[in-house]
This record gives structure tokens, C-alpha cells and sequence, in this order.
């Protein structure tokens, strides 16, 4: 099977990958040499392969992107995984992976029903992490956790009631960072399996964060307090 990239930075990672089955880009002055069959084609070619989206220029067909298993993201020390609680926005996913990537985590895991998956539009907003993101698809988060803690895993849940800050945690130890949906937060049963659950304080009149920001300031959270 195959699916397509899209967009400067994601196109160039997967050719680095060698995941390009064939491009489609409108001046070959950057591909020629690299050794992939392509096409150069106009612009409405490109808006078509992509539904409309911003491919700057590049598009590839590409080898279907593989997802990992949660057990290559099990780390002995200050492990930090994500795991996404029913967060349905595909470009949310993309921007989670993103920061996830640059912030040096182990892994993704989103739950294979009722939540964005891996597509092509997630690879754009990723702008190339994918290429380097263990990303796993699980059924039940509620027994990837209790594995985890069996490799001993903490686990942190962010809800905007909690009493906790995010700041008062010491994360010196092996993490589960989860975001909760965008609309309804955690649900009950992976609520019900956290050890810790914080909040980030709001000072304005809006009660919430974009998922994808909120998940990027616990994520850098993290990493400060472990550098200290």
C-alpha cells in the first residue's frame, strides 16, 4: 500500500527516509539527481493529488508510514511517552507529533477508534517528524497503561479542574504524559488510571488550551524540570 506526503519539509524527510515511490513537483531542480521516477505537472495536478492542501510545490507518493509497537518506546530511565486520549483533530495530532519529535520523546500512542489517525494531512502539519516519531495504534489506552506501569511508568493526566499545577510535579521518572479530547478532556476509566493529574492555570477569559499547545508546554514542562 501506498499514501501520499505533502509540502516542502515532509516531502524532503521521507525522501531522506527513502519512502518516495514517485514525485509530482512543479521544477525538478531539487530531485533530479535523487534517483526517484517523478513527474513535473501544474499546479491543479498537485491541488488534486493533495485535496487542496498547501503542498508548496511537492508531492510523493510514498510506502505506506509503519506504526510502532508500544514496547519499542519502553525506556529504563526518564522515559517520556504521549498518549492521546481521544484527540480528534487531525492537524492537533500533527502539531502533538511535531513537538513530540523536537522535544526528544520516546513515542505517540492514540487510540484507534474515535480519534485522528496518521494521514496525509498529520504528516504535513508534522512538517517531516513522522519520519522520525514512534507513533503506536492501540485498542484499549486503559491496558497500555497498566502495562506500562508494570515497566514502571508514572503516569500525568492533564484536566483543567485539577488541584494540582503542572508545575509541582517532579517529573524524574519514567512519564506517561496524556492529553485528553479536544471537547471532553479524559475519559473516566483512563482518568481513573492516573497517578497524577495537573492543570494549567488560565488567567484569561477562555477556559482552555488548543490541545496541541497545551501538550507542548507539559512536554517542555517536563524536559525543564529534568535539566535541573
Amino acid at each position: 500500500m501506498s499514501d501520499y506526503v505533502y509540502g516542502r519539509n515532509s516531502f524532503f524527510e521521507a525522501l531522506k527516509n527513502k519512502r518516495v515511490i514517485k514525485a509530482y513537483v512543479l521544477d525538478d531542480s531539487r530531485i533530479k539527481d535523487a534517483g526517484i521516477p517523478y513527474d513535473i505537472v501544474d499546479r491543479k495536478k498537485l491541488n488534486g493529488l493533495c485535496r487542496n492542501g498547501n503542498h508548496q510545490g511537492y508531492v510523493a507518493e510514498v510506502k505506506s508510514f509503519e506504526l510502532s509497537d508500544v514496547d519499542d518506546m519502553i525506556k529504563e530511565r526518564n522515559g517520556l511517552i504521549i498518549m492521546l486520549d481521544g484527540v480528534e483533530d487531525v492537524h492537533n495530532l500533527g502539531a502533538i507529533i511535531r513537538t513530540a519529535e523536537c522535544a526528544g520523546c520516546d513515542g505517540v500512542i492514540y487510540k484507534s477508534h474515535n480519534a485522528a489517525k496518521v494521514n496525509d494531512t498529520v504528516a504535513k502539519v508534522a512538517s517531516g517528524a513522522l519520519e522520525y516519531m514512534k507513533v503506536a495504534e492501540v485498542t484499549n489506552l486503559v491496558n497500555v497503561i497498566r502495562k506500562l506501569k508494570e515497566k514502571g511508568y508514572w503516569i500525568v493526566g492533564s484536566a483543567g479542574e485539577a488541584k494540582q499545577l503542572y508545575t509541582d510535579i517532579d517529573y524524574d521518572m519514567n512519564t506517561v504524559l496524556v492529553i485528553g479530547s479536544e471537547g471532553k478532556g479524559m475519559s473516566r476509566l483512563v482518568r481513573e488510571e492516573c497517578d497524577f493529574i495537573v492543570k494549567l492555570p488560565m488567567f484569561g477569559q477562555v477556559s482552555s488550551l488548543n490541545a496541541s499547545v497545551a501538550a507542548g508546554i507539559l512536554i517542555y514542562n517536563i524536559l525543564n524540570k529534568r535539566s535541573k
